[in-house]
């Protein structure tokens, strides 16, 4: 008679806890990047009032009299499942599109979410603003002249300056990618108006010197008389300027000097791609592969050098891959054009904007023009995720039963991509949860019943005596 007792106050009991988690679910229906909690019962102890028997030759076998003593609860778990995406239009938001989480730093602690409503605060570092945690990645960094981002490296705080400087870069490479036309033009008696004229066409490009000044290269390309491969090219700096700036090329290590040679041959296979360059010394470039010739011209707006000569600027001119066409120069029978000449100077400017792709690189947007990565948020993913620990504040923390964090990149090793101007919505289903509300509340009237009824038998027992 009492184990009906004990049997419906563990009813009572777990269906009073599993009530607590459908409340926490509802009440956290509208929270960011909230995953539900389930409740999953089981039977514990039975008492045997006689065990099995095996048949014999004379009876059939006899199965176990169990009475089972109660129910408790068998696990409360973390659905991990994907919740739907909320269009915010903030740059700073961030929705991650499958498997991940966002990692914080709480003061020396790692600490995950899916909760990405961040913010930049007044330090440039992106954060939480809710509790101050500080989201993880990789800052980039300069490499030979590169911006790379080592994600072999430890996470750190990402720091976005916005309205910070960014400082003037001399042009150091050019790369030419123009046409010139093989056909030889028809010179009309008034050529006024004509842009080639007698095999001639010119390019022209900004480069900046290290003040972030501006200048115009202009390349001028020639035939070479009684050829149909080979071209003369004159190199020019600010041609338009009273003062001369002695721009001057050459194929050594080193640009050569004032007063040297400001031309140079390219000549170009059968088939029209390029073959080779050459300078007034006989110096031919383009055996190892790559056309390149070192220009050199003088800035006026420096400081002269203490012997009085003016300050050098040195720059690659890049004419491209010997045998190749998309990013070298070619001679094909079609117009002469100077499409995708490309330098890498430019002045000085400020971080105006910035943005983050699917992959969690944060681009900044300069106003001088440029663009360049400035950070990647980092991902985590656990070998078991729902072993992970609710700490509060829309995050997790790692367990005895989560595993190790795998941090890295977006979309790579099973982890998801990241949306921007989105945040994910709880998984939390208002039907469901009703739904499971009541068969909840059926189940703990369905025991305070037992209850009742034992209580019942009972008092008809005590009832014997009189």
């Amino acid at each position: 008679m009492m184990r009906s007792l004990f049997s419906g106050v563990s009813g009572l009991q777990n269906h009073q806890t599993r009530m607590d988690v459908i409340g926490n679910n509802i009440s956290n229906i509208n929270t960011t990047g909230f995953k539900r909690n389930r409740v999953n019962f089981q039977d514990i102890l039975y008492q045997q009032l006689q065990g099995a028997a095996r048949p014999t030759e004379e009876i059939g076998g006899v199965n176990p009299k169990e009475v089972g003593l109660g129910m408790s609860i068998a696990s409360i778990d973390t659905v991990h499942i994907q919740g739907a995406f909320q269009t915010t239009g903030i740059q700073t938001d961030l929705g991650i599109n499958g498997q991940g989480f966002f990692v914080l730093d709480n003061g020396g602690k790692q600490l995950f979410t899916r909760a990405g409503a961040f913010t930049i605060d007044e330090a440039g570092i992106m954060v939480n603003p809710a509790n101050g945690m500080k989201v993880q990645g990789w800052m980039a960094r300069e490499l030979e002249g590169y911006t790379v981002l080592d994600v072999s490296r430890p996470v750190g705080d990402l720091y976005i300056p916005v309205g910070s400087k960014d400082p003037a870069k001399a042009t150091s490479l050019i790369n030419f990618a123009c046409n010139l036309d093989k056909r030889i033009p028809e010179i009309p008696e008034n050529p006024t108006g004509k842009q080639v004229l007698d095999g001639t066409w010119a390019t022209q490009i900004d480069i900046y010197d290290s003040f972030g000044d501006k200048h115009i290269l202009q390349v001028e390309f020639t035939r070479v008389p009684g050829t149909t491969n080979s071209w003369n090219a004159a190199v020019m700096v600010d041609p338009q300027n009273e003062n001369p700036t002695n721009a001057t090329i050459g194929f050594g290590e080193e640009a050569p000097a004032a007063g040297g040679p400001t031309t140079f041959v390219v000549n170009f296979s059968n088939n029209g791609t390029l073959l080779s360059a050459e300078d007034g010394a006989g110096n031919i470039s383009g055996a190892s592969g790559q056309v390149q010739m070192n220009v050199a011209y003088d800035v006026q707006t420096a400081t002269p050098n203490e012997d009085g000569t003016p300050i050098r600027q040195e720059f690659v001119l890049d004419l491209g891959q010997v045998g190749g066409f998309t990013r070298a120069i070619t001679q094909y029978a079609e117009q002469s054009s100077s499409k995708a000449v490309e330098q890498d100077g430019r002045t000085m400017g400020y971080l105006e904007n910035f943005k983050i792709d699917s992959s969690g690189v944060i681009t900044g947007v300069f106003s001088n023009g440029t663009t360049r990565a400035l950070a990647q948020v980092a991902l985590a993913t656990f070998a078991n995720q729902g072993g992970l620990e609710k700490a509060g504040d829309n995050t997790f923390r790692m367990s005895n039963n989560s595993g190790l964090a795998n941090i890295g990149p977006s979309s790579t090793a099973g982890k998801g991509s990241i949306v921007a101007g989105v945040l994910e919505m709880s998984n939390v289903d208002m039907a469901d949860q009703f739904t499971d509300m009541i068969v909840t509340q059926r189940g703990f009237q369905a025991n305070s019943r037992t209850i009742q009824t034992a209580d019942q038998l009972l008092q008809e027992l005590l009832s014997l005596k009189r």
